[in-house]
């Protein structure tokens, strides 16, 4: 049939690993004539299989897919020493980081949704914890952190209000996200997959707005740094201007972040000469405006909200003339001048 493959392939196989170990088996590898799912295994490939024990005797056996844990794990391996051997220290806190990322949305988001929690709160519970550990673990316990996670716990919660606003508007059901639909055939038919579609929405823009929080929060501690007489308004002054060279390639990265997954969809659109009305109005299409307008929004607003909350921390205290700021920052300025 060309391009589509329908019936199945008998694989004869060697058992790699575990209790059936150099054990060889005859396995099936259904077609179900679809490109993404269907695979054809060639002599010395590695597949995942399936085995059906009976009694201690294997009865059936399937082969799932190509095994790939290995060279993922490989590549996994190669990007920890690239980050160690670059950022030492702060490459292995970024390591720390990223595993408790995973473990957050694994061990606990996820279980959660599937035990009919509310999809948005319960989000916006372990955004808080999550972005607390990978800021704090990244930055230091320090002001500077502390700035970067106000801001972004106030940039997540605009993103989540104007998700929640706009849904309604946007007429979109969370079915539109892939294999969301399976749930309900799965067990899950009580999931609200509308909430857990918004989300998504805040969770997807979390990691950019982590990262604008930390760059305005930085450069607001350096000017305390050097300058420590600087009171509010110049350090939120200072904040703003970061904020906004930074935001404008946020914003683009969250467009071709979001884009970039549905690359063939679009192809698809051009090449059968499809309207662009017709293209945003379909509902995938919308699905993707929603969350990359929304997720710029929370990147637009996440810049002042950090800037306003890092420049009340680390401003000038004030006691009076001859405090101890003041006169840093006196000595600091006469130092400039000289």
């Amino acid at each position: 049939y060309g391009l589509v493959r329908e019936g199945d392939q008998r694989v004869t196989a060697v058992v790699l690993e575990g209790e059936f170990a150099d054990r060889e088996v005859v396995a099936d590898n259904l077609f179900v004539g679809k490109l993404e799912l269907d695979k054809e295994f060639k002599p010395g490939d590695a597949a995942l299989m399936s085995l059906s024990v009976v009694g201690g005797k294997i009865v059936n056996a399937a082969a799932q897919d190509y095994y790939r844990l290995d060279v993922q794990l490989w590549l996994l391996g190669l990007f920890a020493v690239l980050l160690l051997a670059y950022a030492g220290l702060t490459g292995l806190k970024a390591l720390l980081s990223f595993l408790f990322a995973v473990l957050a949305i694994w061990k606990v988001m996820i279980p959660l949704f599937l035990k009919d929690y509310d999809p948005v709160w319960v989000t916006l519970a372990v955004l808080a914890a999550l972005m607390a550990g990978v800021l704090f673990l990244v930055g230091g316990v320090n002001r500077k952190a502390l700035s970067a996670y106000l801001g972004s716990l106030l940039g997540i919660a605009a993103t989540c209000l104007m998700a929640l606003g706009f849904s309604s508007a946007f007429h979109l059901h969370g079915s539109v996200r892939p294999y969301a639909e399976t749930l309900l055939y799965s067990g899950y038919a009580h999931l609200n997959l509308t909430r857990i579609f918004l989300a998504t929405i805040f969770l997807g823009s979390s990691g950019a707005v982590m990262d604008l929080a930390m760059d305005v929060a930085a450069s607001i501690q350096e000017m305390a740094a050097h300058d420590p007489g600087l009171g509010f308004w110049r350090l939120f002054a200072s904040g703003l201007r970061v904020g906004r060279v930074v935001v404008g390639t946020m914003t683009t990265t969250l467009l071709l972040a979001y884009s970039g997954g549905f690359m063939a969809l679009f192809m698809v659109f051009m090449a059968q000469g499809v309207p662009l009305a017709n293209v945003f109005n379909m509902n995938h299409v919308a699905a993707e405006a929603l969350s990359t307008l929304v997720g710029s929004f929370g990147l637009v607003l996440v810049a002042p909200f950090t800037a306003a909350a890092g420049a009340w921390l680390m401003r000038a205290r004030r006691a009076g003339p001859g405090s101890v700021l003041d006169a840093a920052g006196e000595a600091h300025r006469q130092q400039q001048a000289q």
